[in-house]
Order: C-alpha cells, then structure tokens, then sequence
C-alpha cells in the first residue's frame, strides 16, 4: 500500500474530527518506528487537508472535496482555532532536519505570522527552515509583513533573519553550492522586494550584504535588483547611490550586464568607469590568452590544464589569469636581471684581455706599480734581470737604482775582455 493510500485511510473524516485524537493516533504511528521523512508527511498531508492556508498551489489535492476545519464560525473563533492548530503542529514536528518539507515549513510560518502564534514557535520555525533554505522557492520565501510596524508589503527582515541564521551554520552542513542556490533566491527576492516604494535603503543594504562575496558566481542577479531599486526610487541621492554600487564586483559582472552598466544613467559616474575598466581588462586577459594558445608561449599550469581537457583551449578563470602574469613577470624580471650580470662579466673578461696583452710592455716602460702583476710573475722577471742577457729589463726597483745599473751594465758592455789583450 503506498504512502497515499495509507494516511487517505487513518485520515479519513470519520475517524479524525480533532486535533487531540490526531496527536494521540501520531504518537502511535511513531511509536511502532515509522521513518521520520514518513511522518512528517503524515502530518503536511493531515494541515493542508483541514487547513487550507496550508495548501500548495501545486498539490494535487480535489478542491471539491476538501472540508476545512475551521467553518461556519465567528472570525475570532476561527483565529484562535487556527493559531492552537499552528501551535499544536509545530509541536509535532519530528526533531530530524529532513522530516518535512522547506516549503511546508515557510507556509506553516506565513500562517504562524498570521494568526499571532508564540514568538517560540515561530522561532522554532525559522530554525529549522534556516537548515535547508536552499531548498526553498521565491514564491514561499515572499511572506508578507502582517504587523503594522512594519512599512514594506514583504517581511524583509524575516529573511535576513533566515539568511544570516543559514550563513552561521556549518560549512559541511550547509555545502558551497546550497550558498550559492540561497545567493540566488536572495537577488531574486530583493529584485521583487525594490519595487516596493517604502523599502528603505538599510533594509536592501543589510539583506544583499548578508552573504559572503564569494557565494555569488556572478553578480548579474544583484546588479539587476539595484537596477530595479534605482527605478522605483528617484529621489535616491549621489551618496546612496554610492553606497548602492559598492555592493557589486564589477569583475563578475556578464558581458551583458557591463554593457547595460555602462549605459545606465542612474549610476555614479565612477562606477561606470569601474565597470569599463574592468572590461577592458576582461578583453586584454582574453586577447592574451588567445595569443599565447596561437604561440604556444603558455605557462606549465596552462598547458597541464590543457592537457587534461580534450576540448583545447578554454578560457582561463580570474585567479588563473592572474597567476599567469604574475609568473610572466616574474620571468621577465629574471631575464633583465642574468643579462645585466652577463654584461658585467663581459666587461670584466674584456679588460682582463686587455690587461694580459699589454703586460710586457708595460713592465719594459716602466709602468706604476698599482699596474705590475706581482708574485711569481715579479720573481721571474727579477731572475731575468739578474742574469746575463742582451735585453734590458727592468725589476723592481726605484729610479736612481735603475739608472745606475744601466750605466753599470753599459760600462760593463763597453770594457774589452782580458783575452783580446
């Protein structure tokens, strides 16, 4: 028997005609162990059969037979047996988070609001929609505001109390695609929420900063719903507007959206020139990672990357791009700085040459002594003064003793041998 069929038969208008025996027959049910996902569909299926506020537009229920529970009485009859309902529901709700429905739960919470129930049991409420506010729909997420306080038609900060309850959970809990599934539902409610004239500037500006920048993949979304506020209030002034556009990166803005940014007239001068800037380094990034799939000239984590796709060349993420050039750069530094140190040596090896063809010469001019090589080279050169040859070579010596051995030596050369005698 499945599911349907069997809460149709415990649930039939004959044998359950109050809330009481509804309780009493639920703690048997779970108390024979039935699932809790079991239960807690027990329990939608048995709210919206007696109460139609509770009813979805897409349940497939016969409007015809549907008998509401709450008929042919006084309006404050009917409210009081409503807010008891709500109450008494909320209160047998299985403890687990996926036992109901998100859906059920924003509608169960639209008629909590509605009918005044305890602050307790609407907290309760919104806890457990925060555990799955992913899984919830614009149209159940647009609660109205049923307090006189309150100036918007929609309960604003109702769903920032969701968003920022959801945002607190735990990451391993909540996953990076359900922030960004909710990152959408929240553009897309504010999109609706700025046509209403008596939203106010703190309200938007709290609810759209709610989120962390990076659960939005992009910010089309947000740029659509500033857009539509702007619209809906002129009277905005240049500082708010300011403030408006500080909101968005206009790095993960569409080519799209850049283009409708920098045409729209209702935004500061300098977030148009933001956008354009952005653009164009969009464009430039494109061109060179164009140029270097047609070159060739690709840094090892790109080529890697394209190894492992078989489609080719693919566009590189912002984070990619960046490491890119970053590693280019760094590349290029390196190259300036080996050819400086080339250009040294070089010059250095140039005038070492130098120096070693002009080493006699300068030694047999009689060159300073901060140019004579020294050492071995000095002492050989000494060993060959010293002894008898026909070239006069110069030692280590001072002026005057110079002179007088070359006029020793002459005197030498000059004197006839004994023999010839």
């Amino acid at each position: 028997m499945s599911p349907s069929m069997t809460m149709e038969c415990w649930f039939d208008d004959s044998c359950i005609l109050d809330m009481d025996y509804f309780v009493k027959t639920l703690s048997g049910i779970k108390a024979k162990g039935v699932r809790p996902d079991l239960v807690g569909s027990i329990i939608a299926h048995y709210a919206s059969k007696w109460l139609p506020d509770l009813l979805s537009s897409s349940d497939d229920v016969d409007t015809n037979n549907k008998q509401p529970l709450l008929h042919e009485e006084t309006a404050t009859a009917s409210w009081m047996k409503k807010r008891f309902f709500v109450e008494t529901l909320v209160g047998i709700l299985p403890p687990e988070k996926d036992s109901v429905s998100c859906n059920f739960l924003l509608r169960l919470l639209r008629t909590a609001n509605l009918v005044g129930a305890e602050p307790s049991y609407r907290a309760e409420l919104e806890k457990r929609i925060s555990w799955h506010l992913d899984q919830a729909s614009l149209k159940e997420l647009m609660i109205p505001a049923f307090t006189h306080t309150c100036g918007t038609l929609l309960d604003v900060d109702l769903l920032l109390r969701l968003v920022r309850r959801f945002t607190t959970l735990d990451e391993a809990v909540r996953g990076g695609a359900a922030l960004v599934k909710v990152a959408k539902l929240v553009d897309s409610y504010l999109a609706e929420a700025a046509l209403d004239a008596n939203l106010t500037l703190p309200s938007f500006l709290a609810l759209a900063a709610a989120l962390p920048n990076h659960a939005r993949a992009t910010d089309d979304g947000l740029y659509r719903a500033i857009d539509t506020y702007l619209k809906a209030h002129p009277d905005t002034t240049k500082h708010e507007r300011k403030a408006l556009c500080r909101l968005i990166d206009s790095r993960k803005l569409s080519p799209e959206a850049s283009l409708h940014a920098a045409q729209n007239e209702r935004l500061p001068v300098r977030a148009v020139i933001q956008v354009l800037f952005s653009e164009n380094a969009k464009s430039t990034n494109r061109y060179v990672d164009w140029s270097g799939s047609f070159s060739g000239t690709r840094s090892p984590n790109t080529r890697s990357l394209q190894q492992e796709q078989p489609g080719g060349v693919r566009c590189l993420s912002k984070r990619e791009a960046s490491a890119q050039h970053m590693e280019i750069r760094k590349l290029q530094e390196d190259v300036t700085r080996l050819q400086g140190l080339c250009n040294v040596m070089q010059a250095q090896i140039e005038k070492l040459t130098e120096k070693k063809k002009g080493f006699f010469r300068w030694r047999k001019l009689g060159a300073p002594l901060h140019l004579r090589p020294s050492s071995a080279s000095e002492k050989n050169i000494d060993d060959v003064v010293t002894g008898e040859c026909d070239h006069v070579i110069v030692g280590r010596r001072t002026p005057i003793e110079m002179k007088t051995r070359l006029v020793q030596h002459h005197q030498h050369k000059s004197t006839p041998p004994k023999w010839r005698k």
